[in-house]
Formats: structure tokens, C-alpha cells, sequence
């Protein structure tokens, strides 16, 4: 299994769009902010100093994750998907890593996310990846009842 993890670019927009909405669909509902993050990412999570980073297996996408800035020196993970045929093999690891490391890179202080409990398998990677529940701050999603947060540093 070749995994290698790789930066944004407009010709993979359609990729972050489309993995996205698969498991939202599954799971949950498009919500407007969903729209709007993934119709224009490069507005909304690249130019105010975010980043979104692909899985690419075999040479075909099959994950992705986003950096989306949140005030100063704190990022959002957000946006993370993995297609269903290969989760289970180390791809959301992998997509976590790499947004640890960008975060790191940017001397961020945290990096939160926000989530469903529902989401057993994804709730257990970030608790995996050191992310702990904090009190619930409003998201502008209505399916989120769980928010986490890593610390970097000070």
C-alpha cells in the first residue's frame, strides 16, 4: 500500500467536495456551512492561512482533511473524510498526522475539532491522537455534540 499524503490544489477540489459529501450524506445532512467550506475552499480555509491536504492511494484520493484557521494560533480539524472501501488501513492516521505537523509547523497553541459521538471510529482516533472533550461551544453545525481539543504548547 502506497499512502502518500499531498497539499491542496484546484484541480483536487472536486475530490475534498465529493469525499466530503459521501459521508455526510451517509451519516448526516449537507448543512450550509458544509456548502459553503466545500464549494470555495480556497476563500474559506486556504487564504486566511489554513491548509487541505489529500490521501492518495494508488494514485486515487481516497481521504482528505482540512486546517481551517481559528483565531490566533489555533486551528479547527475539519472536513476529514476517507472513503468507506479503505477505512480501517491507516489513511485518517495518516491525514491526522500530517495536520498535527502543519499545525506544529504554524506554532498554533491548539488545534480543536468538532464531531458527532456517533462517530465511534472517528471519536477514538482523535482520543488516539492526544484530543480531549471540552465544553461545547457553538459550531454553526447542528449535528456537532462533541468538541475536542489538542494542545500544542502555550
Amino acid at each position: 500500500m502506497m499512502l502518500r499524503i499531498v497539499p491542496y490544489t484546484e484541480e483536487r477540489r472536486d475530490d475534498f467536495r465529493l469525499l466530503n459529501e459521501e459521508w455526510l450524506r451517509k451519516y448526516f445532512t449537507l448543512e450550509p456551512l458544509d456548502i459553503e467550506l466545500l464549494s470555495q475552499p480556497e476563500k474559506n480555509i486556504i487564504a486566511p492561512g489554513g491548509a487541505v491536504f489529500f490521501a492518495e492511494l494508488e494514485g486515487r484520493i481516497v481521504g482528505t482533511a482540512a486546517m481551517i484557521p481559528h483565531g490566533e494560533r489555533e486551528f479547527e480539524l475539519g472536513k476529514m473524510a476517507v472513503t468507506e472501501a479503505v477505512q480501517g488501513r491507516g489513511v485518517g492516521a495518516a491525514l491526522m498526522e500530517r495536520c498535527i505537523t502543519f499545525a506544529r509547523e504554524k506554532n498554533a497553541a491548539s488545534v480543536i475539532l468538532y464531531s458527532n459521538t456517533k462517530l465511534a471510529s472517528a471519536i477514538h482516533l482523535y482520543r488516539k491522537y492526544g484530543f480531549v472533550e471540552i465544553p461545547l461551544q457553538r459550531s454553526g453545525y447542528v449535528r456537532t455534540n462533541i468538541m475536542m481539543e489538542k494542545r500544542l504548547g502555550p
